[in-house]
């Protein structure tokens, strides 16, 4: 079995419980995830299996979206209702209207400090065990983008929101600093993932649903493969011959492919080798003066 389960994470674990979830059910180590889920949070989990782990670097998640449950009035320590209350304030004033202008101020490329408690790693320290033992350091401002923000409920103290933003957004400290910008503070109650690049939470399975999947031999229909998880790449398709080279550690020619004619391109850029359906390789097109680019392997797949 090679290749992505989407995971629906439950709340109360970690993304790396779910990877030792999954090497236990199918039986293998080769078993990784990508795009981490703080431990309160639930929804989509890229698990990648077997040759799947060698297409993680080639993924596009760079949009991801979630449903979040924000409660006013009140900031914690961890940006969530997990973590101590630091302040609260009082929320009544804020109405839809003053929160709708407040959503389009965070909508668009926006900077943002990422929380204390995060994996993001100090001197090889991760932040959030300097956090726990009540030490806070300066982080940098990231820049991110905010595509939309949309009011999804409005029953304050609890606004329920829809966020398609750019990897590397913490939705907890956006939380956070809309509540600083409408006076009253405001904290996670619960986050969803429901995309994560070319993952849906269509696509998502339980644990539960894994496990009797692997009983009942449905795993393959539950598999995303590596051919379609890099979908957003151009697809070259292979001959035996080229198949037979790439197989020997050498690149394949333009006449070892499917294609008419080669694939133009100004400047490198990255595609699927594929043979009777299956992802081979990842590859490189390469410009050539005068001549069409050549195909460099990056990755091989089994």
């Amino acid at each position: 079995m090679n290749g992505f389960f989407v995971i629906d994470k439950p709340a109360g674990i970690t993304s790396h419980d779910v990877v030792s979830r999954v090497r236990r059910i199918l039986g293998t180590r080769r078993v990784g995830h990508t795009g981490t889920l703080d431990p309160f949070a639930t929804g989509v989990l890229p698990v990648a299996v077997n040759e799947g782990t060698k297409a993680i670097p080639f993924l596009d998640e760079g949009i991801k979206r979630y449903d979040a449950l924000m409660r006013l009035g009140v900031a914690t320590d961890t940006l969530d209702m997990t973590g101590t209350v630091v302040r609260e304030a009082d929320w009544r004033g804020i109405d839809r209207t003053g929160l709708e202008t407040v959503l389009a101020r965070f909508t668009g490329h926006i900077n943002q400090v990422p929380p204390m408690f995060s994996a993001i790693k100090r001197d090889g320290q991760p932040l959030y065990k300097l956090a726990r033992q009540g030490v806070e350091v300066e982080r940098t401002p990231r820049q991110v983008e905010i595509t939309s923000l949309e009011i999804l409920s409005f029953a304050p103290p609890l606004v329920g929101l829809r966020v398609v933003c750019s990897r590397g957004t913490y939705i907890r400290s956006l939380a956070d600093d809309m509540g600083s910008a409408l006076g009253c503070g405001a904290t996670l109650q619960e986050l969803r993932r429901t995309a994560s690049g070319p993952f849906d939470i269509s696509m998502a399975i339980t644990l539960e649903v894994l496990e009797a999947a692997r009983d009942d031999a449905s795993l393959e229909s539950r598999c995303v493969s590596p051919l379609a998880a890099l979908g957003h790449l151009a697809d070259i398709p292979l001959s035996d011959g080229g198949l037979s080279k790439i197989n020997h550690g050498r690149s394949p020619e333009w006449g070892e492919t499917g294609l008419a004619r080669p694939i133009a391109c100004e400047q490198p850029v990255l595609v699927r080798l594929s043979h009777d359906g299956r992802l081979a390789a990842v590859g490189q097109l390469v410009p050539v003066a005068g001549g069409p680019p050549r195909i460099v392997v990056k990755r091989v797949f089994v």
